[in-house]
């Protein structure tokens, strides 16, 4: 892909970063240098440093960029689980796809073995923004922080050990989508209240399959014997 000489410097930048971005996806962390990235966009390597600094440099604008783009989608995601736009298996999907298909964990965990020390702040300041303002939008809600801890915790765990984990101990690769889903409809569950907790879980034990589902959006029944 060639880089237009009439863009500014910003979107130069940006282009770099979605170039970046698709390095990683197709071959792996490693593959994200400045060298790598300037060739796909049709720029020197000073051009690059110039924008960046240092291939750290540009590891880490990534790392912000993509976390941006994801806890973006992700909030969207989980304001519309309220009115029941989507059901919570979406969401897990949308947190694990980002840091597994998207590759958010795989250079996360080789910046800071490669020495970056600082390589996760700012996925960590994207979330910590993304859960004051769901905080801020459902004050009915105070175990955002805790919920949105161990979905990424669980999340960022997959993307890097999940598919042997799941081999080695004789599960199916989606025990931990599963899992998570569960643990998000049992947190929804118990901020109602205790009908609407029984029904739900009752709903849930009984629905199983469709509970862990795309599908899902209903995940509040109306109370009700048998």
């Amino acid at each position: 892909m060639s880089i237009r000489a009439r863009l500014t410097s910003e979107e130069s930048r940006t282009a770099a970063l979605e170039a970046a971005r698709d390095l990683l996806i197709e071959t792996g962390p490693q593959a994200v240098t400045l060298k790598a990235v300037a060739g796909r966009v049709g720029r020197t390597h000073a051009n690059l440093l110039h924008h960046f600094g240092s291939a750290a440099g540009l590891q880490k604008a990534l790392a912000a960029h993509m976390a941006q783009t994801i806890t973006r989608v992700i909030g969207t995601a989980v304001m519309q689980a309220r009115p029941r736009e989507i059901a919570p298996r979406a969401i897990v999907d949308l947190t694990f796809d980002a840091f597994d298909a998207e590759g958010a964990g795989a250079l996360a965990s080789w910046m800071l073995l490669s020495g970056n020390e600082d390589a996760l702040d700012p996925i960590m300041e994207a979330i910590h923004r993304l859960v004051d303002e769901l905080s801020a939008a459902k004050p009915d809600e105070p175990d955002i922080p805790e919920r949105t801890l161990m979905l990424t915790l669980t999340a960022l765990g997959d993307s890097l050990m999940g598919a042997s984990m799941a081999k080695a101990l004789g599960l199916p690769r989606e025990t931990a989508r599963e899992r998570a889903t569960m643990n998000i409809i049992a947190s929804l569950a118990f901020a109602q209240s205790p009908d609407v907790q029984a029904a739900v879980m009752r709903w849930v034990a009984e629905n199983r399959p469709a509970a862990l589902s795309h599908d899902a959006t209903d995940m509040h029944p109306s109370p009700r014997s048998g």
